[in-house]
């Protein structure tokens, strides 16, 4: 059994958590996993369905408290760096494979984020990359991948958009420089279309990295589930799909 993430509007980290829940990887591994981190107090989140395109998809949403949304309120922010969203992910109850993998994803956003803003490794706060709802999406989806172990995964491009977007370190152009950073370093196939806005975010790329091998999808698929992760950008089509697919004669 394989996975194939047709990546042609874009991948962030909810998208893939809300695709891997639709093709029915564990919601109980990722409600335990979420609350063993005993981080209540800093968000919540919910799982709903909800239509795109009259589609029907899996939204997984974060939901911060009220005075995580003001970027001039910084004090209501915990800054963790890299060794501190470690001890979390080790504290949390998931199994070893997928505590690698969440770690592998965030080590991969944090070294982007260091070369492009010229800091070292440690002096990464991830305030900066949205630290709560990366520490939920990275972690619910290193658990549902697991969950799954596909023998084999496959990417498709990664579409991505154009412009500007705004952030707390001001305008950043599209794709994001951690992004781009990540595409350089993993030789991540990238497509840039005329869409405004970002679709690639810095973990659906850390995402796409983590699992990324190169090897391009056969020419004949036998698809065996689908799954449809819903995004929160406006743009035409907010979501990614992920394919459980059996290889031809197995």
């Amino acid at each position: 059994m394989d996975l194939y993430f047709e990546c042609k509007s874009g991948i962030s980290g909810d998208m893939s958590v809300g695709a891997l829940l639709d093709l029915g990887a564990s919601r109980e591994k990722l409600v335990r996993a979420l609350n063993s981190m005993k981080l209540e107090n800093e968000f919540k989140y919910e799982i709903t369905k909800k239509p795109i395109n009259s589609i029907m998809t899996t939204d997984f949403n974060v939901i911060l408290p009220p005075e995580h949304h003001h970027h001039g309120e910084c004090h209501h922010h915990i800054h963790r760096n890299l060794h501190d969203v470690n001890n979390i992910i080790e504290t949390a109850d998931m199994s070893d494979s997928a505590k690698e993998l969440a770690k592998k994803i965030f080590e991969i956003v944090a070294m982007a984020e260091a070369e492009v803003h010229g800091k070292e490794l440690d002096e990464i706060h991830f305030h900066e990359v949205g630290a709560i709802d990366s520490i939920a999406d990275i972690v619910s989806f290193a658990v549902l991948y697991d969950d799954l172990s596909p023998d084999k995964v496959y990417f498709s491009t990664l579409t991505e958009g154009q412009g500007y977007v705004e952030c707390a370190h001001g305008r950043l152009p599209v794709p994001a420089p951690a992004v781009c950073k990540i595409a350089e370093k993993y030789k991540l196939p990238i497509r840039i279309s005329d869409n405004d806005g970002e679709m690639v975010t810095p973990t659906g790329a850390a995402i796409a990295a983590s699992l990324y091998t190169g090897e391009k999808l056969p020419d004949e698929i036998i698809i065996s589930k689908m799954g449809y992760g819903a995004g929160k950008r406006a743009y035409a089509s907010p979501i990614l799909r992920v394919m459980l697919i059996d290889r031809k004669g197995e």
